[in-house]
């Protein structure tokens, strides 16, 4: 595994592309954003690709991150052709598990092995190579991958087949999103009742109430009202609308899910379009009538 064809260099992508490059391994990279991709290739030293077939080809892996399950089928269709027999397809997108397998099962026909491995930690973490890695496939074909997967993450949870590691991506964000909107209910509580919210925050990170916004979103961009984290409104509705998807498929009734999820489409809705996922705290905010902080929502 030296050679590595990258697809994706939005957010997330540039940086763990740009660790792959760090690590040594021969990068070609492709964008639909042309500008992007030389830009990229100018600062790192990788090679700017044409298409992703121009940067398949040759490749011993091909390494996709997108919005998307959609465009994954897409650029795997594109590189198919271009890829040679044993080599690996692995898509870090936070993916649709049916279209994956559906994607796997055509790429087998020419004898090119797929591996889910969707990924958690944010921008700040793909940049440090420490992102936790959910992944998904053949045994063998996750051994050979792991190299590459090492050179972006520090923590490879290995889910079971294929499809397994976008299912438990889903799931997490399903937790992560409940956990953030419940929690900025409590401070808009706390605030009506007269706490300091950001007083709050740090009694929650020393108590049971703890959790991933409390410590890493709700200072950082609720309260300091940046909403920047780098992570969109539109693609953890996305994400949630796949957990709920895995429960339908395996007969699960899944009632406070359906609610958070719908909570998350509502706010995509009704707030401006490019909203970061922080910002679904605006809603709560409005049905309050209060924002965080002071102020009207």
């Amino acid at each position: 595994m030296k050679r590595i064809a990258f697809i994706g260099i939005g957010n997330m992508g540039w940086p763990m592309a740009a660790n792959l490059v760090a690590k040594g391994f021969d990068l070609a990279v492709a964008d639909t954003d042309a500008a992007r991709v030389a830009r990229f290739a100018s600062e790192t030293g990788a090679r700017a690709a044409a298409d992703a077939a121009d940067a398949a080809r040759g490749a011993d892996a091909v390494v996709t991150i997108l919005p998307t399950s959609k465009q994954v089928a897409v650029v795997a269709a594109a590189a198919k052709p271009a890829m040679r027999a044993g080599a690996l397809f692995i898509d870090m997108t936070s993916g649709q598990p049916g279209a994956t397998r559906a994607i796997a099962a055509d790429l087998a026909a020419v004898g090119v092995t797929m591996l889910d491995c969707p990924v958690s930690g944010g921008v700040s973490r793909a940049k440090t190579g420490e992102l936790a890695i959910m992944a998904g496939g053949d045994a063998a074909a996750l051994d050979a991958a792991e190299p590459v997967l090492r050179a972006m993450g520090t923590s490879i949870h290995r889910c079971g087949g294929i499809g397994a590691g976008q299912a438990m991506k889903a799931l997490n964000n399903l937790v992560s999103a409940g956990g953030f909107l419940i929690g900025v209910e409590a401070l808009l509580i706390g605030q009506k009742f007269g706490l300091d919210p950001a007083l709050m925050v740090d009694v929650l990170n020393a108590s049971t109430g703890m959790n991933n916004s409390t410590q890493k979103k709700f200072k950082q961009f609720v309260l300091s009202r940046r909403f920047d984290s780098g992570f969109s409104l539109e693609l953890m509705v996305k994400d949630l609308s796949i957990a709920l998807e895995v429960g339908r498929d395996n007969a699960v009734p899944t009632p406070f899910a359906a609610l958070c999820r719908e909570m998350w489409a509502a706010a995509a809705v009704s707030l401006e379009p490019g909203e970061d996922h922080t910002g679904v705290a605006k809603l709560p905010e409005r049905l309050a009538g209060t924002a965080l902080g002071g102020g009207n929502a």
